[in-house]
């Protein structure tokens, strides 16, 4: 099946671009698709590549093959393209008619093009098939048998709306054996359905990603060829291109560099720049490696983030003398890691931050507060905190945790309100872009700032949230809480001792 079908690809004519008129020609990675989502047994098949890689012209060769019935015979044969909204679908159907019009006039005539309220095309021949493109909405095609489907750019899809839709689809392709294919450049976090589909494929799913690992320079070649496996056969953009773009974004920085890491290098990164705490490129700046980390010199700052109920518990160490940042969380045992993982919609990054030695496990349901403060401040190795900042509103917790303890240190109460809100985040946003804060790569940061967000009044004063209800940004509001005091204690000034004569 994948033979024939890579054979007929090989028999269009490119429609449109540089090379309009010339022979298709499947790059390697193409071939490698067609290859995995037309084998045996494979229902799903998910390709996640960068943009501009031609993702959309094969799906659209394939669902002409499909239409035509070149290796499936199936009377009547049905394809969907569906998309996010109509305008997004005309292009995959734009490709398809593009497709058409290069074929032998013999056959070529023989396709019926619908351009108004509904865009189809139908093929009488061999069986008969049509191809129709849908929007969003699952409501549209309840009843359908589509025996090929295709969704373009998941990952941009509506949550409820897209989810109907997909549902929809998949369960009307198994009353003929279809298949679906799942196509888009990376979703902005790992809790978009797309992003699940990768992470954790059902069985009968064939996955291909293109991504290259977090935290490398945006105009890295590598990892851009990676993220653009056709720019070296011909396909979209040319390397030259992609290297001046990487440079121009990361000069112009902000939602271009942001939009630029998820677009066009394939990254899962959110493209929201005017609400974050931080971009993902501001705090790579903060990260250094092993050997060039600051050494724990100066008092050291404690910010902790005590969790509720089945929630994390998360510590921040900061040496404000020198911007050594540390951090560690902890959840309760019960659900285990790998499920809370799956729950959260994260996948295995929990039980990867265990493996690192970034989130440990405490308690059954809940973590302890005082061993658990017991056990934070033996990290540090014989060294007193000079203070511990924690929020407010759970003063007795605090309290009844550092007895346990036996801490004998000064609490400093913070609000994650209007107020102390936009001051703490104001210091540690500063002393983050004056290079004042330095860590080593941590999983359990870059995930808590991935979800961090700021809400804003209209008086600009800012307070910290979360992007998405199951997001985890326990770390960041303790490493927020423990930079932002350790920022005022070096701006105090310094007093002076007073002579007493006798």
């Amino acid at each position: 099946m994948a033979d024939q079908a890579i054979a007929f690809l090989e028999t269009l004519t490119v429609p449109e671009g540089p090379k309009a008129g010339e022979p298709l020609q499947l790059a390697e990675f193409q071939r490698r698709f067609v290859r995995g989502a037309l084998a045996d047994g494979v229902m799903v098949a998910c390709l996640s590549i960068g943009r501009g890689n031609a993702k959309t012209a094969l799906s659209a060769g394939l669902a002409l093959g499909s239409l035509m019935g070149v290796w499936d015979d199936q009377p009547k044969r049905e394809i969907l393209f569906a998309a996010r909204n109509r305008d997004q679908a005309k292009t995959a159907f734009q490709f398809v008619t593009g497709f058409i019009e290069g074929l032998p006039e013999d056959e070529r005539e023989q396709f019926i093009i619908r351009r108004g309220s509904k865009l189809e095309v139908e093929y009488p021949g061999n069986g008969g098939g049509l191809i129709r493109v849908i929007p969003a909405d699952g409501k549209s095609i309840l009843g359908g048998a589509p025996t090929l489907a295709l969704m373009d750019e998941r990952a941009a899809w509506e949550r409820e709306k897209g989810d109907n839709l997909e549902n929809a689809i998949l369960s009307g392709l198994g009353k003929r054996d279809g298949r679906a294919l799942i196509i888009s450049t990376s979703a902005p976090d790992d809790a978009n359905t797309f992003s699940r589909w990768l992470d954790d494929p059902p069985p009968g799913t064939f996955v291909q990603e293109h991504r290259p690992p977090f935290g490398l320079p945006a105009d890295d070649l590598p990892s851009l060829l990676e993220a653009n496996a056709g720019a070296v056969e011909g396909i979209g953009a040319s390397l030259d291109w992609l290297v001046a773009q990487a440079k121009r974004a990361i000069a112009r920085g902000g939602s271009a560099l942001s939009s630029f890491r998820n677009l066009n290098r394939n990254e899962r990164v959110s493209t929201e720049d005017r609400s974050v705490l931080v971009t993902v490129d501001e705090w790579l700046a903060g990260e250094v490696s092993p050997g060039d980390l600051p050494p724990r010199d100066g008092p050291c700052i404690l910010g902790v983030d005590l969790g509720g109920s089945r929630s994390m518990s998360a510590a921040a160490f900061y040496w404000p003398q020198t911007g050594r940042l540390e951090a560690l969380g902890t959840f309760p045992g019960n659900p285990s890691l790998a499920d809370r993982g799956a729950a959260d919609g994260v996948s295995d990054r929990y039980t990867q931050m265990q493996e690192r030695g970034e989130l440990t496990v405490m308690g059954e349901a809940t973590v302890p507060p005082g061993p658990w403060l017991a056990e934070i401040v033996r990290k540090l190795d014989g060294i007193t905190p000079a203070c511990i900042a924690g929020d407010r509103f759970r003063h007795a917790e605090f309290t009844e945790a550092m007895d346990k303890a036996g801490l004998r240190v000064p609490f400093i109460y913070r609000g994650f309100g209007w107020k102390d809100g936009s001051e703490d985040i104001e210091r540690f946003r500063r002393a983050l872009f004056d290079g004042e804060v330095k860590g080593v790569p941590s999983l359990l940061l870059r995930s808590a700032f991935s979800d961090a967000i700021v809400l804003n009044d209209p008086a600009g004063n800012a307070k910290l949230a979360k992007a998405r209800s199951l997001g985890r940004i326990d770390a960041a509001a303790a490493t927020v809480l423990a930079v932002a005091q350790g920022q005022r204690m070096l701006a105090a000034p310094t007093r002076k001792a007073r002579v007493a004569w006798a």
